[in-house]
């Protein structure tokens, strides 16, 4: 069983996961268990996996009713772990953080079945730690996870990422065709996460036509929430070399299209990217806890193997950067190179690798 989800951070490295256990052991039943209402219920299946919900959400951070619920979808999803565990009947229960998975991986660590959970960022989430002295093995990307983790269960894996991308320079031509791109012009991609960023989006809706008066294209994912708005607001820009999507499917292709990428800087997209070594702009959020995403991003501009827009200059000059880095082909190379000797392409095989010890 496998347990997470909430954002595209927990949800695809879980999918990945999955993906490896599955071409070692193709005999392996799988049953992922999500949070009802969020897009692991959704994506989770277009993946191929069965998921069942829970009924359990964060406490907001605001005063809010909803709040007082808390208690009784924590009882409620506890309950319902314990019903799903003994009708399933796993070997081994992996947790990648989230609410859900806090729930599963409690009942599972009382009923004395293996467990494991995967941490992505270099900041545990609030979930992990709770499990840490629970669970069996702790498969972690950054080093000095011992501040979180009991050190003799940590294994340092790295971030498992979709299998997809490992060649995706290979993929120049056909991604182009794919999103009906020029061969002729460089091509900017924009990911602001897979719910959106709107500073990002906001920055762009005002300097977007400036990067097409420059010569370049655009393959722009506002995220489902900004899509509309951001029609709304380039309606009058509509072109063959600009490209308005809520979300992209085949990331591969996006990634084999791009020439320079901009992205929020959470853990999974860096490892990601590290993979795709395409030259790369963070936009770290600022909405995430103890503001790891820019202590992710730094870390990166520190081995110069990315560039750095803080989340209050983007409006400013985030478009400007875009455009010096698009025009700047020994930069973009420097950048390449110092990202592909961060890459780990084996994180996926290396949990699944704990996760069939764990078994036997």
């Amino acid at each position: 069983m496998i347990s997470g989800g909430g954002t595209g951070g927990h949800i695809y490295p879980a999918i990945s996961i999955a993906n490896a256990l599955k071409e070692m052991h193709p005999d392996t039943e799988f049953l992922f268990v999500g949070a009802k209402g969020k897009m692991e219920m959704e994506k989770v299946p277009e993946a191929g996996y069965k998921i069942v919900g829970l009924w359990i959400s964060g406490l907001q951070r605001s005063l809010k009713l909803s709040n007082l619920m808390f208690p009784f979808k924590v009882a409620s999803s506890v309950l319902k772990s314990y019903v799903l565990l003994k009708k399933f009947k796993p070997d081994v229960v992996v947790g990648v953080g989230g609410y859900a998975s806090g729930a599963l991986l409690y009942a599972a660590s009382k009923k004395g079945i293996p467990t494991l959970i995967q941490e992505q960022n270099g900041l545990a989430g609030l979930t992990n730690k709770l499990l840490a002295k629970r669970v069996d093995k702790i498969c972690v990307a950054y080093e000095g996870m011992e501040r979180f983790f009991p050190k003799e269960n940590i294994v340092f894996t790295g971030n498992p990422v979709r299998n997809d991308i490992l060649n995706v320079y290979e993929k120049k031509a056909q991604g182009l065709a794919h999103f009906g791109l020029s061969s002729e012009k460089k091509t900017l991609l924009i990911i602001g996460g897979s719910l959106g960023a709107r500073t990002i989006n906001n920055a762009m809706a005002e300097g977007v036509e400036r990067l097409l008066q420059e010569g370049f294209q655009v393959l722009w994912q506002t995220g489902k929430l900004y899509y509309e708005e951001m029609m709304e607001r380039t309606a009058a820009l509509a072109s063959d070399e600009l490209k308005v999507m809520p979300f992209i499917k085949e990331m591969d292709m996006a990634y084999g299209a791009a020439d320079v990428i901009i992205s929020r800087a959470g853990a999974s997209s860096i490892s990601e990217l590290c993979l795709v070594a395409k030259p790369v702009i963070f936009v770290p959020s600022p909405n995430v806890a103890e503001d790891h995403q820019t202590k992710n991003a730094m870390a990166m501009v520190s081995k110069e193997a990315a560039e750095h827009v803080a989340d209050d200059e983007a409006p400013e000059h985030l478009v400007s950067e875009a455009i010096m880095l698009l025009t700047d082909v020994n930069r973009q190379d420097l950048l390449k190179e110092n990202l592909r000797l961060l890459a780990k392409p084996h994180a996926a095989q290396n949990i699944a690798n704990e996760v069939i010890g764990l078994i036997k």
